[in-house]
């Protein structure tokens, strides 16, 4: 059972997962442990972090299927303040109904360009938003975090 070193999410779940900070869905069980609440309410997602071996474990579909760092994790990360959070962005992105969005444009740059023109109606700059995500990606990749194969 080897590692499987994660690669980074699309740009959006760097926004989805300010919003389940924000809308007080991350919930702290440990330094290394937590659940995440989904958007629509109707998933709980577990999630064990361990910074010093980099080890994750994260039964979202971004980390089991797509090998990517799913975005529960990016908000524990955030919660733990390991990672980086805007909550002037973040409290525009609280009561966003993700899979709603995921399923209407089946498409994640859709889903953002969606996010960017509520963002932008709010009075938030894009190059903002995109300093911020660029920011968490980079602080993200540093990471280096692998899940069990």
């Amino acid at each position: 059972m080897g590692r499987v070193y994660l690669a980074l999410p699309p740009r959006v779940k760097v926004l989805e997962a300010l919003g389940a900070v924000a809308g007080g869905r991350v919930e702290l069980l440990s330094e290394k442990e937590a659940r995440v609440r989904s958007s629509e309410g109707d998933r709980v997602y577990r999630i064990v972090v361990d910074l010093e071996s980099g080890e994750v474990i994260s039964d979202d579909n971004g980390t089991v299927y797509r090998n990517y760092v799913g975005y529960p994790i990016i908000a524990v990360l955030m919660k733990l303040g390991r990672l980086p959070y805007d909550e002037k962005l973040a409290r525009h992105l609280a009561d966003v109904r993700w899979r709603t969005m995921n399923e209407r444009y089946r498409s994640y740059r859709l889903v953002e360009r969606e996010i960017a023109r509520m963002l932008r109606s709010a009075g938030i700059e894009w190059s903002e938003v995109e300093g911020f995500v660029e920011m968490v990606l980079r602080q993200l990749g540093d990471m280096n975090l692998w899940k069990r194969g």
